[in-house]
């Protein structure tokens, strides 16, 4: 009897001991929902606090209000056009006649509604601060107070702006050439203007500057020790630019951003359909068609490219002069494309998307004009004296933009390219291929 009533009482004592432990299990879990409940509600409302808006004092100043009257786009634009046409020029880097051209095509794509209580800002105010700041690369707040126009929402429309141009224009104004017929067109003029025969096009690539981008650490940081895109550009024989990529990190060179792009790919596949070889003027051999590039880039039968510096002949210095020559084209489109558009003479503050529209906006527009009004900036580019010395172009006087070599680039040439080369070379120094003033050059 004595053993029954001890198992009773550790029984009773067991289920006791379990009831108190289910017990606090329960407590516990109810004090760790309450305490879920009470994170969540937080976090609630941290989110309701960082949702609420402080309440405008203003809906738009009052001088910004003064806009149709007081603003540079009614008020000094109107008066240029009326009174100086060449200001209007110089203050838009274009005629008006060409002004009003892009804003007829591009104003569906930038055209917006209205409403109520507020009125959308006209499309050709919208293209007039953009214009503005292309040629100029005044920040935004400068433009705020001479156009009138909050400077937040110049940074929305300005990058509006640019993607309506470069969809309207690119496939117009940069059309890489795919026929035979228009790349001899092509070639014609380097040997009518540059004397130097079966040129397709100048390459070269620049760095333009913009500031870092967010979490970009060192990716676009380049070698010059600033962040950067790189512009990869082919341009013929009239400082027009036939092919451009852009938007490739700063930390890649000339030559690893042309070896991965689309043009060698399309060129070494046949897709640009380059013209078959053909003899030289005044000559019997057959000779490819090629580009012309500086050393970064490596020596192939459709690129050409000068003699190495160290112990050079007297027939290859004179190559080098007959292909830089051509190749100079390249350097004064750059040029005159920044001294048009100053924007790209600073450190653009855009993130690399929109520093790419900004570019290609750029190219378009350089295009465009060298199309309608090839000679209105004549003094931009180099010119030659009657003895053929440089004459400097206005974009020398401005700071150049930053070359795209690299030291990492990789320079494996073929037996083929160096035996065209020295054909050429011997070709441009014989009575066939040689120009009265050359030996006065080197």
């Amino acid at each position: 009897m004595g053993d029954t009533n001890l198992k009773k009482e550790d029984r009773l004592r067991l289920l006791l001991m379990q009831s108190q432990l289910t017990q606090q299990i329960i407590q516990n879990a109810i004090l760790l929902e309450q305490m879920k409940m009470k994170q969540r509600k937080k976090k609630e409302d941290e989110e309701a606090q960082k949702k609420k808006r402080k309440k405008r004092s203003i809906w738009v100043r009052k001088w910004l209000k003064r806009r149709p009257e007081l603003g540079q786009y009614r008020k000094l634009l109107n008066e240029l056009k009326k009174e100086d046409k060449k200001g209007f020029r110089n203050f838009m880097r274009m005629d008006y006649e060409t002004f009003r051209e892009i804003l007829h095509r591009i104003e569906p794509r930038i055209k917006k509604s209205g409403c109520n209580y507020r009125h959308p800002l006209s499309p050709g105010l919208k293209l007039a601060i953009t214009l503005r700041y292309l040629a100029s690369g005044d920040n935004y707040h400068s433009l705020m107070y001479g156009f009138r126009v909050a400077h937040n929402t110049i940074s929305i429309l300005i990058r509006e702006v640019c993607e309506a141009i470069v969809a309207e224009f690119a496939a117009e104004m940069i059309p890489c050439p795919t026929t035979t017929e228009e790349w001899r067109e092509i070639s014609k003029k380097f040997s009518d203007r540059w004397n130097f025969h079966h040129c397709l096009g100048a390459l070269d690539g620049k760095h333009i500057a913009m500031k870092c981008p967010k979490n970009g650490g060192s990716l676009y940081y380049n070698y010059k020790g600033f962040h950067s895109v790189i512009l990869m550009a082919l341009v013929d024989g009239d400082y027009k630019f036939s092919w451009v990529e852009v938007g490739c990190n700063g930390s890649a060179g000339d030559a690893q951003v042309f070896n991965n792009g689309e043009l060698k790919e399309a060129i070494e596949g046949g897709i640009l359909h380059f013209p078959p070889p053909e003899p030289l003027p005044n000559d019997d051999k057959d000779m490819p068609y090629f580009i012309v590039g500086d050393d970064a880039f490596t020596l192939r039968q459709w690129l050409m490219k000068p003699f190495s510096l160290k112990k050079m002949t007297r027939p290859q210095r004179i190559f080098n002069y007959r292909l830089s020559r051509a190749r100079r084209i390249v350097e004064n489109a750059f040029g005159i494309l920044a001294h048009r558009f100053r924007c790209l003479l600073t450190t653009l503050q855009q993130d690399p998307s929109t520093v790419s529209s900004i570019v290609l906006t750029c190219v378009c527009l350089h295009n465009l004009l060298r199309s309608k009004k090839p000679n209105e900036f004549g003094n931009e580019a180099d010119q030659e004296d009657e003895n053929h010395n440089i004459i400097p172009g206005a974009w020398r006087e401005d700071p150049p933009l930053h070359d795209g070599i690299s030291e990492f680039a990789n320079n494996t040439t073929t037996q083929r390219a160096k035996l065209q080369r020295d054909y050429l070379s011997a070709y441009y120094n014989s009575d066939a291929g040689s120009v009265p003033w050359q030996e006065d050059m080197i």
